[in-house]
């Protein structure tokens, strides 16, 4: 019992701790934005029309995954906290309500596959074969999404108590299964029957419940500081309501993200449906470089979320600034590799002369708030581990729709089409400028008063 008690959160050095909890996750997640990456290149060999298809899911996409990953990050941060306290009763209780919460999102998007994957097209296309891929596309993967959202859940439980080892295991058996099965049901190698973008759809689903099946079994076996038992641990208005309101907020700022993409795919589409598969290349590609940043992040928000339990300013501070050059070191090489060469990451999806044309000097100027972006995703995970995940969201929506949006659709208006690719620095910086605000305001009022 008294080796539960001390978890390594509280006790290792951070810089150490930091690599050793973010590393499992980072590598996972670089598999994971591999997949990402190869599941639209074997889509592309299909036709630019099936890209395309693809690259307009992917709002609804972003929003299931704002779902995921926003209860996640309650969880985390209740459960986390919850154990720097040495309250064992409410770690198991955040645990197994996160479990509930995860079949009532599944359940959420079987509605909207069943029921609006269809004008979700109609209305942003006229292309009939566009309209006719994304609807098989979208449909399996929505109304089969228990896999993705018992996964994030089965995941987020490991990564609270600090064996993110375990998570890679899940991301990359999911991510492996996946790459097999891409090509075999795409293009029906062997046993396997010719499905098209149905078949990529149905590689990623399988894939999904294969990595929570395995997250299950290790939550259950390795995972001894919580008990996975919804019989013992029943949902609880009061223990929801922790979760989300901590998780809401970023549910919300991450569903943002679902909006900003939807409508650019709007402003984009005016154009051509080329430019749109642009912006779904680019965010297949930044997925490379920003999921090894979110993979730190997961295993930055337990460490402060349980030395801000635990009441060790000294901890959280060394975390933040490991967190931070870290971070930066990442996006810095992301952001050389966008401009350094950005034809070759584009011929990866048998970019045509027009995909080109747009796509290299789109690549080049959105990559250069990659490095100002790793200071606003350390700061907004630093908020959101305090518990303070209302001030993230304002961040998210005056980055996104207030200045994102607006920005790129006068940028349309009144220079064209290449210019509609600054509105990404130009809303970084405003967020970078917010993110400083709310923290410098949140550390003195609640981190500087602490004593070590």
């Amino acid at each position: 019992m008294e080796n539960i008690r001390e978890n390594k959160m509280g006790t290792q050095p951070v810089g150490r701790l930091m690599l050793s909890m973010s590393l499992p996750i980072m590598i996972s997640m670089l598999v994971q934005a591999l997949y990402n990456i190869v599941d639209s290149i074997f889509v592309a060999k299909v036709s630019e029309d099936a890209l395309t298809a693809v690259s307009l899911a992917f709002p609804i996409q972003t929003l299931m995954i704002a779902v995921g990953a926003g209860t996640g990050v309650g969880i985390k941060a209740l459960l986390s906290k919850s154990l720097g306290e040495k309250d064992f009763e409410k770690a198991n209780s955040s645990a197994n309500n996160g479990i509930f919460l995860a079949f009532f999102s599944f359940l959420l998007f079987v509605v909207i596959g069943l029921c609006f994957t269809a004008m979700f097209y109609n209305v942003q296309t006229q292309n009939a074969d566009i309209r006719q891929y994304g609807k098989d596309y979208l449909y399996i993967v929505a109304t089969a999404s228990l896999g993705l959202f018992m996964q994030m859940t089965f995941e987020n439980l490991l990564q609270s108590t600090g064996k993110t080892i375990y998570s890679m295991y899940t991301q990359g058996l999911g991510a492996i299964i996946n790459l097999i099965l891409d090509p075999c049901l795409i293009f029906g190698f062997g046993p396997f029957p010719k499905m098209g973008v149905s078949g990529a759809a149905l590689a990623t689903v399988i894939g999904q419940f294969c990595a929570a099946a395995l997250g299950l079994v290790l939550n259950m076996k390795v995972n001894k500081e919580i008990v996975v038992s919804l019989k013992k641990y029943p949902p609880k208005l009061k223990m929801i309501k922790k979760i989300y309101a901590v998780g809401l907020p970023s549910i919300i700022m991450q569903s943002i993200g679902s909006v900003m993409t939807y409508s650019l795919n709007k402003i984009l589409i005016g154009y051509s449906e080329t430019a749109v598969a642009v912006l779904g290349v680019y965010f297949k590609l930044q997925s490379f470089i920003f999921m090894p940043v979110f993979g730190l992040n997961n295993g930055y928000i337990p460490i402060v979320a349980y030395n801000y339990g635990a009441r060790k300013k000294k901890r959280m501070i060394q975390a933040f600034k490991y967190g931070s050059i870290y971070a930066v070191s990442i996006m810095a090489v992301g952001m050389i590799l966008f401009l350094t060469i950005p034809k070759i990451l584009l011929g990866f999806f048998d970019a045509s002369d027009e995909m080109l044309e747009i796509g290299v000097p789109a690549l080049r100027i959105i990559s250069l708030h990659f490095v100002i972006a790793s200071f606003s995703i350390m700061m907004i995970s630093t908020l959101q581990a305090l518990g303070r995940g209302v001030y993230s969201m304002i961040v998210s929506f005056s980055r996104q729709i207030i200045v994102l949006l607006p920005a790129a659709y006068l940028l349309s208006k009144f220079i064209g089409l290449r210019a509609i690719w600054w509105a990404f620095p130009i809303a970084e910086v405003v967020s970078m400028t917010l993110c400083a605000l709310f923290l410098r305001k949140v550390y003195i009022k609640t981190v500087k008063p602490m004593e070590d």
